[in-house]
This record gives C-alpha cells, structure tokens and sequence, in this order.
C-alpha cells in the first residue's frame, strides 16, 4: 500500500508498434483505473533484448511508447510512467531472486519455449531466466495486484512462488501479489486470422491496426478484414471474424452486441467493416493529435523520463535495502 492506496504494476515492451489490441484490452483501462490504484508502468526495455535490437531504433520506440501512455490519458504526475532500464532496483532485485528460483520451474515455462523455437539460433541466458526480472518487476513495488491475460498467468503464478518462497525464510518482505479483477479490456484477434491475438509482431501488415495508422490505412486494412460467407453481421463463435470486429465496434463506441446486432440488422459486411473502420478513426484521432503535440515538446518529455525515473528508484529503494539487509549484504556507509 501506498498513500492508503493498492499498488497496481503492468507495463509494455519497447519492440515492434502497439496495435489497436494493446489500446483497448490494456492501455485504455490503464488510464480508468489511474485514481484507483498507485500505479506504476514500466516502458520494459531491459525485457526487450532477449532477442537482438538494432539500439538506435530501440531508443526510438521506447520514447514513443512512453509518449503514448501519456498520449492515451495517463497522467504522469499521478501515475510513475518510467523506463525499467532507468531503475537499477530491476536488475539487481533480478540477480537476488535468482537464488531463489529453480531450474525445474523456469523449464516449465511456456514462454520460453515458444521463444527459443521462434530464436533458435540465440538462446540466451536471460531468456531463460525473464520470468525472473518480471517477478522483480512487480516485486520491486510492493505490488498488491497486476493486470495479467491468460497468456502472463504462469509469470504471475512463478512471481507468488517466488515472494512466498522468500518471505517463508526472512519473513514477510514481499507482498504477494493478485491478479488484477475489474473491469476487463477487450480482447480484440488478428484481422486476417481471428483464432489468434492481434499482435505487435505479426508478419502480415493487414492483420494488425497500429495506434499512429492514418485513417486511409485504417480503413483499408478493415475492408480486407476476414468475414466468412454467412453475409450477416451476428455475434456467435460460429462467425470468429464478425464476432472480432463486433468486439471491436463495441470497444469503441460503447455499444453491446446486441445493440451492434440490430444497427445492422439486413445490412451486408461492406456497411459493416466501414462503420467499425470509422469508429477506430475516431477513437484514435485524438490520441495521434495528442501524440504529435508531445513528440514535439521534448522538454516536457524530459522532464517526466527525469522526475518518473526518481521517484521509482526512491519507492524501489526502500524494498531493495530491506531485501539485501535480509540476505545479508554489507549495509552501505553514507
């Protein structure tokens, strides 16, 4: 707890564009829970080269993703919008926890495996051990709660592995955390293959909508979206394409299936995949003018990088002190 508040941890790589997915099932209730929780949401850098980044264009895209937290409504004076590399507390409460991780546990990950078939030919120690800086990540905070999908409820469930581990030895250091229950974003699927997740690193440019798309390209993109022949616009599994972009009609104009349903009741899929279109153009519109205005205030940026990177090494500090007084490293003399 923090100012009578629970602590809420999430945060985004630094690699690839952020999609229309990541805005409405994670960024976009980031920003209606921000008086809810103390926040903190990490641009998570230090993540990202477990696979090899060409280091002028992982810097880019790191400002730009911290640019659209801001851009999509976080406030960063209420919330610690902060790069992970700029917080040393990461990777050495990484290196502490190690010690007290088991092989046996990071060999069960499913992430890892995934990964090291897609990167066989770098297999590296940190990806292996990345379950590890998460659990870090979210300890590191004392953080009461994280918003995890499916696909990050293992990394959660090895983080409280992890906290009680440690706590059954030096007593109550960490608090373990929950996942995060309320209200849950859409889950919005590739545009060209509905039975997966639209996703930063697809291959095919028309299966994703990426938030600084322009509205040509939005539009484009929704037209060669993939229906089926049924020729009706109907929310059932039966029809994953139609159902997707109901989700994300919906997500974006505040209406329910139904509603979706009966506005286009007799109307064929053109009509429909227009009217979504649009829908994405609007809700995105503000928030690229508003990314714009920010690129081109880099004081301002600056100043947040600086002031947020503070203020998280401070609260970080105090958990890392506890942890390496507990395990019994030299104090340090001021």
């Amino acid at each position: 707890m923090l100012d009578g508040k629970k602590v809420l941890f999430s945060g985004m790589q630094a690699t690839g564009s952020l999609t229309l997915g990541n805005y409405l099932g994670a960024l976009k209730n980031w920003v209606s829970i921000a008086d809810e929780y103390e926040t903190f949401y990490g641009v998570v850098d230090m993540h990202s080269i477990t696979i090899r980044q060409d280091p002028a264009e992982l810097r880019k895209r790191a400002r730009t993703l911290l640019t659209l937290y801001i851009a999509a409504g976080l406030d960063p004076e209420k919330n610690c919008i902060y790069y992970q590399s700029h917080v040393t507390g990461h990777a050495e409460l990484a290196w502490i926890l190690n010690c007290f991780t088991y092989m046996g546990e990071l060999n069960r990950m499913t992430q890892f495996k995934d990964k090291a078939a897609k990167h066989a030919d770098n297999i590296n120690a940190g990806l292996f051990t990345y379950p590890v800086l998460m659990a870090a990540d979210i300890l590191l905070y004392q953080s009461d709660v994280v918003p995890v999908g499916i696909d990050q409820m293992q990394h959660l469930e090895i983080t409280r592995d992890i906290a009680q581990r440690f706590n059954a030895i030096y007593g109550e250091v960490f608090t373990v955390p929950e996942a995060y229950i309320g209200k849950v974003g859409a889950k919005i699927m590739s545009l060209q293959d509905p039975a997966k997740k639209m996703s930063k690193s697809d291959e095919n440019p028309n299966a994703s909508i990426y938030l600084m798309d322009d509205p040509d390209t939005i539009m484009r993109k929704f037209k060669r979206a993939v229906t089926d022949s049924e020729a009706c616009v109907r929310y059932c599994d039966e029809q994953p394409g139609i159902h997707n972009l109901i989700d994300i009609y919906c997500a974006c104009t505040g209406k329910t299936p139904a509603e979706t349903e009966r506005e286009f009741d007799g109307k064929g899929y053109g009509d429909f995949k227009t009217a979504v279109g649009e829908a994405v153009v609007g809700v995105l519109k503000p928030l690229q003018d508003r990314f714009e205005d920010l690129s081109k205030n880099k004081d301002y940026l600056n100043s947040v990088i600086k002031n947020n990177a503070e203020k998280a090494q401070y609260i970080s500090n105090k958990t890392l002190r506890k942890v390496q007084k507990k395990i019994g490293f030299p104090e340090r003399i001021r």
